[in-house]
């Protein structure tokens, strides 16, 4: 969900259940889903807050830890809906946020995927965002695929047409 403020009011919505009629009023502060704030403010229907995935809370446990944050329950596609809602709240500091986190969070995905207990890594895995989980996993297929040909997996085997001699021309 996504905070908006309407710059004009609409008649015939019902944003919240619980509201007695069915409009919503100019200067309203309502949390709408992504894309439905995201088309009214390209009709310039409303205003679009930084959501709360990317507040100054979040940011400065990101800078102490990132490794540490459990960043899937604040937002399951945090980076990819961060790259999508920095350009239209206008905030700069998203993109360098996003980029720094998953810095931090990058060496430790891999490794925890390359050696990490079933059992540790089921905790792990339930703070990863989903971009995150996708990479442990590619991770861990890589390292699976490695080890099988390293013990013996399909050698590189010379062709068929190399052991044939050539034919002399007369």
């Amino acid at each position: 969900l996504v905070p908006v403020v309407f710059h004009k009011s609409a008649n015939g919505v019902k944003v919240d259940p619980s509201a007695e009629k069915d409009c919503v009023d100019e200067g309203a502060k309502v949390e709408l889903p992504f894309w439905l704030s995201q088309e009214l403010y390209l009709r310039q229907a409303v205003s679009i807050n930084v959501p709360a995935c990317f507040n100054q809370k979040t940011r400065r446990e990101i800078q102490a830890d990132a490794a540490n944050v459990d960043l899937r329950s604040r937002c399951p596609y945090f980076y990819e809906f961060g790259c999508k809602i920095a350009p239209i709240v206008g905030d700069r500091t998203i993109g360098k946020m996003l980029l720094s986190t998953f810095q931090m969070r990058y060496k430790d995905i891999l490794t925890k995927a390359h050696t990490a207990a079933y059992a540790v890594a089921s905790k792990f895995l339930a703070v990863l965002t989903k971009e995150e989980t996708n990479l442990y996993e590619a991770a861990q297929s890589s390292m699976a695929a490695f080890k099988k040909w390293r013990i013996g997996g399909p050698r590189i085997q010379r062709a068929s047409v190399l052991g044939r001699k050539r034919k002399p021309i007369d």
